[in-house]
């Protein structure tokens, strides 16, 4: 019995100690997306879908790491002002256009946008409070 208990205090000591050692990035990601999967199915699954597999030719799926990574700075204005332009995704020109959430606050959308660009195949990583922030900021200019 001694022994079993010396054991089961060592191995709870060890995965405090494993868990301590993340790095708060990592448990803001976790955070983040836990969140931000809240936020998506509530504002965007609706369009673009559970799996982000889009709505035919009316929203685009979320699927193309190519346009998430390279429109990742202006990913926050869409969120949050909508879209009235055509956007090319998997090689298709989507038309209609997407409604603005500016009723979410900067961190909700930072949240929404670290499910999105870390689910569905994409692999972005963290995207901060502060930097939607700044894109956001950009985006009006």
């Amino acid at each position: 019995m001694r022994k079993y208990l010396i054991s089961s205090v060592f191995l709870l000591a060890i995965t405090s100690i494993i868990y301590s050692c993340q790095s708060q990035e990592k448990m803001d990601l976790q955070n983040y997306i836990a969140s931000g999967r809240d936020i998506y199915i509530a504002k965007c699954q609706n369009c673009h879908g559970e799996k982000g597999e889009g709505l035919g030719e009316l929203a685009p799926p979320l699927t193309d790491s190519l346009f998430i990574k390279a429109n990742k700075s202006r990913l926050a204005c869409f969120v949050k002002n909508g879209v009235n332009e055509p956007l090319v995704v998997h090689g298709k020109e989507y038309k209609e256009k997407m409604p603005a959430f500016p009723e979410l606050t900067n961190i909700e959308v930072a949240q929404v946008l670290v499910f999105i660009t870390n689910s569905f195949g994409n692999k972005e990583g963290f995207y901060s409070y502060d930097q939607v922030s700044a894109d956001l900021i950009d985006c009006r200019k």
